[in-house]
């Protein structure tokens, strides 16, 4: 199988110059990698260090951040529950597990921050919609929410629908030639995260500012924002992740509601404390 080697991100992280980041954001979307990678995998990162990771957040005004058990890692979350146990004030994140996951391995995730479980279709390693009932029967007695990281065609609306926890999509839903199909769960209930705009177009990204923007409109109170950081998976022109979030002013042009899709929803959906005003 082929595991082709992908760089790392741009080590120099400059601070937002477009959009003033308010005290409690959250970066929902992100990745430690250490060693030990599953045979399955679509590709080879560099290492990614909790030390990078918050030196970004740092440099990008960041209160918090998320961190998402990375596919080439498949279901060990050994290196995000150590990452989450290190920094309990500043970080959660969202787990990949095996639907046969014991109670007492939930019960370590639930105590390290954990709060929620990702289906993952789009690269290899990750565990797919096979799960969900079991994943959504994890999910809703933790209060964990589900995300999903996959092709729109794969997304069955009728059984989202019925989900009895918050789900929440990557990547502008990963939208392609149709994007209905993202636009109409996003209006129905959907969670979207406002990321990854180097996996669906070239810097500037100027192609992806109309559709978010339809996001944005349908549910401006379930709209995150994500780095994506450190970029795993991308062979194109690196992003400065300061670029990323000043994407923000062109994605979500109102102040008020770029301040609570970078704040109070992330807040909300993660469980992070507001900011001590």
């Amino acid at each position: 199988m082929d595991h082709p080697a992908c760089p790392g991100p741009d080590p120099h992280p400059h601070a937002p110059r477009r959009v003033v980041v308010p005290p409690g954001s959250v970066d929902t979307h992100a990745h430690v990698v250490g060693h030990g990678f599953v045979e399955n995998r679509s590709f080879t990162p560099p290492p990614a260090t909790a030390a990078d990771y918050t030196a970004m957040l740092d440099a990008t005004a960041m209160t918090y951040g998320v961190l998402v058990r990375v596919s080439v890692h498949g279901t060990d979350n050994t290196l995000l529950l150590d990452t989450l146990r290190a920094h309990p004030d500043r970080l959660k994140g969202v787990a990949v597990v095996d639907p046969g996951i014991s109670d007492h391995e939930q019960a370590e995730l639930h105590d390290a921050g954990v709060t929620g479980l990702r289906i993952n279709t789009l690269t290899s390693g990750g565990v797919g919609f096979g799960a969900l009932d079991r994943l959504e029967a994890i999910c809703a007695e933790h209060g964990w929410h589900l995300q999903l990281f996959a092709d729109p065609a794969e997304l069955d609306p009728a059984r989202l629908a019925k989900l009895r926890v918050p789900y929440v999509l990557d990547h502008l839903g990963m939208p392609g030639t149709d994007n209905r199909v993202v636009r109409n769960l996003v209006e129905d209930g959907a969670w979207v995260k406002l990321s990854g705009a180097n996996r669906l177009a070239e810097p500037p990204y100027t192609e992806t500012v109309p559709f978010a923007r339809e996001l944005v409109t349908a549910a401006p109170g379930r709209c995150v924002y994500g780095s994506d950081w450190p970029h795993v998976g991308c062979w194109g022109p690196m992003p400065n992740d300061g670029d990323l979030v000043d994407l923000l002013a062109d994605w979500v042009p109102d102040p008020a509601t770029r301040d609570a899709v970078l704040g109070a929803n992330a807040r909300r959906l993660y469980g992070f404390p507001d900011p001590i005003r």
